[in-house]
């Protein structure tokens, strides 16, 4: 398969091609998918750690983040292996996004003194050979931390581009009682501290369920899971934008080499934007498994 680069002005936005189970490209560990629940996939911005959200056994209990490794860009991924404490607890931790070599913002439904909602959105950075503690996020309206379930938080630096733009994208939606999900958008403001989130008005679809946005690392191209009009079910859409201050184009859905009638969600880009990883739900092997597309 023809991999097409992507311009720093987000011309050559090329069609993916048919996704394939992570775990049957040829050498990688065939772990990265199990009988169980394996979502959230996303790549650390070096392409050198594969991050994912798991209930497979292992872990601390519900949802939990592992992560598998691989010495070159080239080379194969291995096992996935968990983070412990203090990111995973005994509640549901997943959506996991790497910032930097150090950072991951995550979201955690563990019900903490002071929780905002269902699921708040937490970020955390490695002191030493572990974790530090996670610090959660404000809680609206301060702050991007909803009485809702965040999913998805996506971090782009286009500040070079933008004046003071360094923002967080997420979605918030409810399962009981039924909210449709929206995407918003937090600005970082005072230092590390995220402020209001506005709705994403071009993305979101009123009455679809809008989640878990992943915005490219140039700030020109977003990837979301939406049910709207023309999806077979929940399925992945596109939108694109030629400079981080545009608004962005009308969304388009991926098609059948990716989306089927089955779940497709939590999409996120690699670095360049030439690799696609997604969830599937029901997987062929498990309650949900881990898919890569490619230009």
């Amino acid at each position: 398969m023809v991999v097409v680069g992507i311009t720093s002005a987000g011309a050559a936005l090329a069609a993916f091609g048919s996704a394939q189970k992570i775990d049957e490209i040829a050498g990688n560990h065939a772990d990265l998918n199990t009988p169980s629940v394996d979502g959230c996939p996303i790549q650390s911005p070096d392409g050198l750690s594969l991050y994912v959200a798991s209930n497979r056994p292992g872990g601390r209990g519900g949802l939990d983040i592992w992560v598998a490794t691989r010495p070159s860009a080239s080379a194969s991924w291995g096992a996935p292996t968990n983070l412990g404490e203090p990111v995973n607890s005994a509640a549901d931790d997943f959506c996991p996004t790497p910032v930097g070599k150090q950072g991951l913002f995550f979201v955690s439904r563990e019900p903490l003194p002071g929780a905002c909602g269902q699921g708040d959105i937490y970020y955390t950075h490695r002191a030493g050979a572990s974790w530090a503690e996670p610090v959660r996020l404000l809680c609206a309206p301060a702050g991007p931390n909803s009485e809702l379930d965040e999913q998805g938080p996506s971090w782009i630096d286009v500040s070079g581009k933008l004046r003071g733009q360094k923002q967080l994208y997420f979605s918030r939606s409810s399962a009981s009682p039924a909210v449709p999900g929206e995407i918003f958008m937090s600005t970082r403001q005072n230092g590390a501290r995220f402020g209001p989130a506005t709705p994403v008005a071009a993305l979101n679809d009123p009455g679809a369920n809008d989640i878990q946005p992943n915005v490219r690392a140039d700030g020109l191209e977003v990837v979301f899971s939406s049910n709207r009009t023309g999806s077979q079910g929940q399925d992945i859409w596109v939108a694109s934008r030629t400079r981080a201050a545009d608004a962005w184009s009308a969304p388009v859905n991926l098609g059948a080499g990716v989306n089927t009638a089955a779940g497709e969600t939590r999409p996120s880009l690699s670095r360049d934007g030439s690799q696609l990883l997604f969830g599937r739900a029901p997987g062929p092997e498990g309650m949900s498994d881990v898919y890569l597309s490619a230009r």
